[in-house]
């Protein structure tokens, strides 16, 4: 299965970046912070010529259940959510977060949060890229 779960849009930059932040609300995430890495690299005098946000997105409940059961795993939290462009498409994306946690644990319960994380944040990124 491919590790990443990226959704192409027609949406502009802009406007796809508006609707993942509300579609991320409408699953019960929080954004924790957001990235603006072409902004950042402009910035340093890089030509830079894509945009990139990188919205750091967590549910509370999952991500506690995760934490009591393995401290360590904070290393992959929260989650991460991306709108770029690339060749003038704007696109949305994410790790998934099912494979992710297979490589770090073998717990059932764990996959099981997995599992439900990764189905609301495809559900996140289908909303804002519609």
């Amino acid at each position: 299965m491919n590790p990443f779960f990226i959704v192409h849009t027609t949406k502009s930059f802009e406007q796809a970046s508006t609707d993942l932040q509300a579609a991320i609300v409408a699953q019960d995430f929080g954004v924790m912070a957001v990235h603006d890495l072409g902004k950042t690299l402009r910035s340093k005098g890089i030509d830079f010529p894509e945009d990139c946000r990188i919205y750091d997105v967590c549910n509370p409940r999952k991500a506690a259940r995760v934490l009591m059961n393995d401290i360590t795993l904070n290393l992959a939290l929260p989650c991460r959510i991306s709108v770029f462009t690339e060749g003038h498409q704007t696109r949305i994306g994410m790790i998934r977060p099912e494979g992710m946690l297979q490589t770090l644990s073998s717990d059932p319960e764990l996959m099981e949060v997995a599992r439900d994380v990764e189905s609301a944040t495809t559900a996140i990124i289908e909303a804002a890229a519609s």
